[in-house]
């Protein structure tokens, strides 16, 4: 027989941890995985809401030397758009020949700053 410990919910904001059975995130952990989910989903995927998520898919392939001010914009824009809880304060790009990563720096009402790292693979 197989028992599944639960975690009290003693936060107002939570969701079900991605990738798990019965665990759940809260507080400054669910704003992380809320800005995850807004970051990996394109626009017009989610039949409901077809406005949620963000553009950077469309953006994975451009050219190096073009691409950090759009994938600035448009994780910006999605986090303001989709996640008001918190302010963002930069977004920093890193890109090689593989992999895109931005690394979204925000902050809480009462001033906490988190870091949130989002890799992307690019086209070979």
């Amino acid at each position: 027989m197989t028992t599944t410990s639960y975690l009290p919910i003693t936060a107002s904001h939570w969701q079900p941890a991605l990738g798990s059975s019965g665990e759940v995130v809260q507080g400054l952990r669910d704003i992380d995985q809320a800005i995850r989910i807004i970051l990996a989903t394109p626009k017009g995927s989610d039949p409901h809401r077809p406005e949620f998520g963000s553009d950077l898919h469309l953006y994975i392939d451009w050219p190096s030397h073009q691409v950090t001010p759009y994938l600035v914009r448009e994780t910006i824009e999605a986090i303001r758009r989709w996640e008001t809880r918190v302010s963002v304060v930069r977004v920093d790009v890193q890109l090689d020949a593989e992999r895109i990563t931005l690394r979204a720096v925000w902050c809480v009402a009462d001033g906490v700053t988190q870091i949130t790292e989002v890799p992307y693979a690019r086209a070979t």
